[in-house]
């Protein structure tokens, strides 16, 4: 489960990205993959999901909430779950060495 004391204010300006996102209407079951998908299903479903993310008008603002609240699933913003804790711990070291 995400840590929600990450998350932004329950302020609209705060959510507002949302409602311009590529993927709205689109149904979720693309962007979180099902219990035991694996192998090609689960890379021709990211797949999908990221080409969607990509031509997003607000990728960047998505991809900046998930790094920011350590989304745990899905796909946000053009990264898989994999790719979002690399480039945190990434992150987290570059801090440490300063």
């Amino acid at each position: 489960m995400a840590e929600i004391t990450r998350l932004p204010k329950p302020v609209t300006t705060e959510w507002e990205w949302q409602t311009k996102g590529s993927c709205r209407g689109v149904d979720s079951v693309v962007f979180f993959h099902p219990d035991a998908e694996r192998g090609p299903a689960r890379a021709a479903r990211e797949a999908r999901a990221k080409a969607i993310c990509r031509a997003c008008p607000v990728l960047e603002q998505c991809r900046e909430h998930a790094l920011s609240v350590q989304e745990p699933y899905g796909i946000w913003g053009a990264m898989g779950e994999g790719e979002r804790r690399a480039l945190i711990a990434h992150r987290r070291r570059q801090i440490r060495v300063g």
